[in-house]
């Protein structure tokens, strides 16, 4: 086995889910969102989104902050510096797998 470990390895469980990883893709790209921007990105339900949102907040990926927008409760959702990190990595390394095996890495009879 090579010493170089696969890409996989490095990938973060949490965001294996879709519904994570989606979450966490539309956070990336802004400082917080409205609960409601989110659901409706990922076409997910209140439910579905509130528990997905919980299991981050809890590993620290993502932040949930709740109050009012006038007289309206309101909730937003955004991104830690951790969860930041944790999605670029993860992102990095599905790229890594998506390139596939590098050239110097193929056995001498594969080219």
């Amino acid at each position: 086995m090579s010493a170089t470990r696969h890409p996989r390895h490095r990938l973060d469980p949490l965001l294996q889910s879709p519904v994570r990883f989606s979450v966490m893709a539309a956070l990336a790209s802004a400082e917080r969102l409205e609960f409601r921007f989110v659901r409706d990105a990922v076409e997910i339900n209140d439910s579905a989104l509130s528990k997905q949102s919980a299991t981050l907040e809890e590993a620290g990926l993502v932040e949930v902050e709740k109050g009012y927008l006038g007289k309206r409760p309101r909730t937003w959702l955004s991104a830690t510096p951790k969860g930041r990190e944790v999605f670029q990595e993860h992102c990095a390394c599905l790229r890594e797998i998506a390139r596939g095996v590098e050239a110097d890495r193929l056995p001498a009879d594969s080219a």
